[in-house]
C-alpha cells in the first residue's frame, strides 16, 4: 500500500473520476454488479438483496480480508480492469484510494440524501462537503467487557475513570497472587491504539482531500502521549499484559482467569462469543472509562463501508446498492448482519430500534449490550485518518513493539513515528504541516 502514496500525487492529475463517462452508459435488461466483501454471513446478505430486486443483481466475491483485498484491489485499479463495482472498505483506507481518484463520487448518485440516516463523525468518515466516497455500514464504538465472577470473587468495583480502573487492577494483582491481569494491551493492533488515543482527545492527522496536498502530522500529542505513559505503566507495573492480541494465548487468557477486562469494540459481542466460549455467561459489558470524572468521551476501534470503483459501467446502479444492501430501511439484511455476523451498524435507525437495543445477549448472561454501545457510538467525536494508514499503523505498532522489548520510553516511540511519518510523507510529494 506504500506504492499507492508514492504516486498518488501524480495521479491526481490524470486518473479518472469514473462517473461522468461512464453515467451515460444505458443498461438493458438485469444489471450485474460486482461486489468485493468479507462481511461474515454476507452470502445470505446478497441472496436478500437479489430476491427483493429484478433490476439488479449481486455477484459476490470475498477476494480476502483487509489488507490482503487491499492489494488485489489496487493492483486491478492500476491495470485498469479487473475491480469489482463495489468494494468494502475499512473506514481509515478510504484517503487512500481517493486520492487516487479510484473511488465514484456517490454524492452525484443521491448519496447525500441517506445523509441523516448517520450521525455526523460516521458521516465525515466518508465525505467532504458535498462529496461522499462511501457509505457507512458498521463502526467499532469501544466498551469495556468485564469478568462479572472475577470482579465478585476479588471484591472489585466496575471502573469509571482510569484512575479508579488502575486502582482496581492493583487490587486484583494483590488479591490474584499476580494470576489475574487487569486486560491485555496488544500492541500489535493500530486501531486498538488508535481508538484509544481516539477517546483522550488526539488528533494524529489533519487531512482533507478537497486539499490532497497538504496534511498535518502530530502522531506524538500530548493526548496521544498521555495513553502510552498510561499504559506503559500498567504494563511495567504487572497490572496488564502484552501478549499479542488474536493469539492462541490471548484467546486462552480471555477464556480463563487470565483477563478481568477487554477493552473492545461494537464488534467484539461476536468476536468474543466466537473466541471465549468457555466463558458464556461470565461476561458482561460496561461504558469505557474516562481521563476526567463525569466526561462521555469515546473513541472507535473498526468499522467499514461500500464504496463505488471508477471501473463500474454503471456507477448509478453501483450506487443504489452500496446505499441499499445494508441501508437504514434494510431491516431483513440487518437482522442477518446483527444477528449472525455481529456487526455494529452505522445507520441509526437500525440502532434506535427496539430490536437492536433491547437484544439480549446469552453470552453476557442476558445483557443488553447495545444500551452501551449505542450512547458510546453517538458520543464518538471526528477523526481524520491519513491515506498511508497502512504506513502510520506499521510505524504505530513496530516502534511499541521495539520499546516493549527494550524497556525504552513508549512516547519516545511517538516521537519515533511521528519523525519517520513526515519523512515519508514529504517524500511522498506532501506539504507536511
Amino acid at each position: 500500500m506504500a506504492a499507492i502514496a508514492a504516486s498518488a500525487l501524480a495521479l491526481t492529475a490524470c486518473s479518472s473520476s469514473g462517473d461522468d463517462e461512464t453515467a451515460t452508459a444505458k443498461p438493458t435488461g438485469t444489471v450485474t454488479v460486482k461486489v468485493w466483501a468479507w462481511y461474515p454471513e454476507f452470502q445470505a446478505v446478497v441472496d436478500q438483496f437479489n430476491s427483493t430486486h429484478t433490476d439488479v443483481k449481486i455477484e459476490w466475491t470475498n477476494a480476502g480480508t483487509g489488507q490482503d483485498q487491499y492489494t488485489k484491489l489496487q493492483t486491478a485499479l492500476k491495470a485498469g480492469k479487473g475491480a469489482p463495482d463495489v468494494v468494502q472498505l475499512e473506514l481509515q483506507e478510504i484517503p487512500t484510494f481517493q486520492l487516487t481518484k479510484h473511488l465514484v463520487d456517490l454524492g452525484k448518485y443521491g448519496a447525500n440524501d441517506v445523509k441523516a440516516d448517520y450521525v455526523d463523525w460516521a458521516w465525515k468518515q466518508v465525505s467532504t462537503g458535498d462529496s461522499v466516497y462511501a457509505i457507512p455500514v458498521d463502526a467499532g464504538p469501544m466498551a469495556m467487557m468485564y469478568r462479572a465472577d472475577i470482579f465478585e470473587k476479588y471484591k472489585l468495583t466496575v471502573p469509571t475513570t482510569w484512575d479508579e480502573y488502575k486502582t482496581q487492577a492493583e487490587k486484583l494483582k494483590t488479591a490474584s497472587g499476580g494470576k489475574s491481569f487487569i486486560t491485555d494491551f496488544g500492541a500489535n493492533d493500530g486501531g486498538f491504539m488508535t481508538g484509544l488515543q481516539w477517546q483522550a482527545g488526539a488528533q494524529p492527522y489533519a487531512y482533507d482531500i478537497a486539499d490532497p496536498s497538504k496534511i498535518g502530522v502530530n502522531l506524538n500529542s500530548a493526548e496521544s502521549k498521555k495513553v502510552f505513559d498510561y499504559w506503559e505503566g500498567m504494563v511495567n507495573g504487572g497490572l496488564a499484559d502484552n501478549t499479542a492480541f488474536h493469539t492462541t494465548d490471548f484467546y486462552a487468557g480471555l477464556n480463563s482467569e487470565k483477563y478481568a477486562t477487554y477493552l473492545a469494540a461494537g464488534w467484539g459481542p461476536g468476536y468474543i462469543q466466537a473466541n471465549a466460549a468457555g466463558a458464556s455467561g461470565k461476561w458482561k459489558v460496561a461504558p469505557l472509562p474516562q481521563w476526567t470524572a463525569g466526561a462521555n468521551a469515546q473513541g472507535d476501534w473498526g468499522g467499514s463501508s461500500f464504496a463505488v470503483t471508477d471501473q463500474a459501467k454503471y456507477p448509478d446502479i453501483a450506487a443504489k446498492v452500496a446505499m441499499e444492501i445494508f441501508g437504514a430501511k434494510n431491516t431483513d439484511a440487518w437482522k442477518i448482519g446483527i444477528d449472525k455476523a455481529f456487526l455494529f451498524p452505522t445507520a441509526t435507525p437500525i440502532l434506535e430500534s427496539e430490536a437492536f437495543l433491547s437484544k439480549e445477549y446469552d453470552f453476557f448472561g442476558g445483557q443488553k449490550v447495545n444500551e452501551v454501545f449505542v450512547p458510546a457510538y453517538k458520543a464518538i467525536g471526528p477523526l481524520a485518518w491519513s491515506p498511508f494508514n497502512s504506513y502510520n499503523f506499521n510505524q504505530l505498532t513496530t516502534n511499541l513493539g521495539q520499546a516493549i522489548e527494550k524497556k525504552t520510553a513508549w512516547s519516545a516511540a511517538l516521537d519515533t513515528a511521528q519523525a519517520n511519518v513526515k519523512t515519508y510523507a514529504t517524500q511522498q510529494g506532501f506539504k507536511v504541516q
